[in-house]
């Protein structure tokens, strides 16, 4: 495409897209150049843009199948669309502000999250992003011996169960976050995953989500997640994300750690938000 340019971040990871109009969804051989620059960068970040609902749902299944999103009330009349939002007066505890990587319960979690900035404030607000490929083959050789083999239990319980953060005693948040006993459930995931499309091993371990480990008890298994989330939050490893109003970004949940940031008080914040499937295999 004439005016396409994709150019690195000067961080560890993560790049630009300049000269793509999203209001028409990629498609074809674009949509797959975009795929392969995904997994190459891990993030991507397409600026300037000027979307509704549907047209940012376009662009979302130019990547593969819209996801589930549980916990959350969608947009009325748009049900794969959520508002992330905060208003200025807000003083609910912060959402999403540890390290995590979106909806590691599922038995099969999103391969990647899709955010764009409508209201953004003029002040923090940031995302990092903590790259699990680097913090992976970066481990100390002993560290990593100690955990080939681990699987960590993953559970929504912390955040979205009705005596979790985002419970029944959560008052005042704008986002519509539905908790449930479902939310109780667990899923076995290894603490080292191999990335189904590149075949690069991963840290997969979260603060929010890694509720334990398989064969350990709960203070050497919180010791373990503690541990690894020390490593994977390492400055060489993270990448800050400021926002604009407009833009798009595309991140890969299956090799990323993400997280959110304040700062903003004062200040309205909304972004809309998809997950986006693992592609069928057959």
């Amino acid at each position: 495409m004439t005016g396409l340019a994709i150019e690195r971040t000067d961080g560890p990871f993560g790049a630009v897209v300049r000269g793509l109009d999203l209001r028409e969804a990629p498609d074809g051989a674009l949509a797959e150049q975009l795929r392969e620059a995904w997994l190459e960068h891990q993030v991507l970040v397409f600026p300037d843009q000027e979307l509704d609902l549907e047209q940012l749902e376009a662009v979302a299944e130019a990547f593969g199948p819209i996801g589930e999103d549980p916990f959350f009330r969608p947009i009325p009349g748009q049900p794969h669309v959520v508002a992330l939002t905060r208003e200025a007066d807000e003083t609910t505890p912060l959402f999403a502000d540890v390290w995590h990587s979106d909806w590691s319960f599922l038995p099969t979690p999103p391969a990647g999250t899709l955010l764009y900035g409508v209201d953004i404030p003029p002040v923090g607000g940031d995302t990092l992003y903590a790259d699990q490929h680097g913090a992976y083959e970066s481990l100390p050789p002993d560290l990593r011996e100690r955990i080939e083999g681990l699987v960590g239990i993953h559970s929504a319980q912390r955040g979205y169960a009705k005596q979790g953060l985002y419970g029944d005693r959560d008052e005042g948040r704008s986002m519509a976050i539905v908790a449930s006993d479902d939310a109780l459930a667990t899923q076995p995931h290894p603490l080292v995953r191999t990335h189904p499309e590149t075949g690069r091993k991963a840290l997969y371990v979260s603060l929010a989500y890694t509720i334990g480990i398989e064969g350990l008890d709960d203070d050497a298994a919180n010791a373990l997640v503690f541990e690894l989330i020390a490593h994977a939050a390492r400055p060489e490893h993270v990448h800050r994300h400021r926002w604009a109003p407009g833009t798009v970004a595309l991140w890969d949940n299956r090799c990323l750690l993400h997280c959110a940031t304040g700062g903003y008080e004062g200040h309205r914040r909304e972004l809309h938000r998809l997950t986006i499937a693992e592609r069928p295999t057959t």
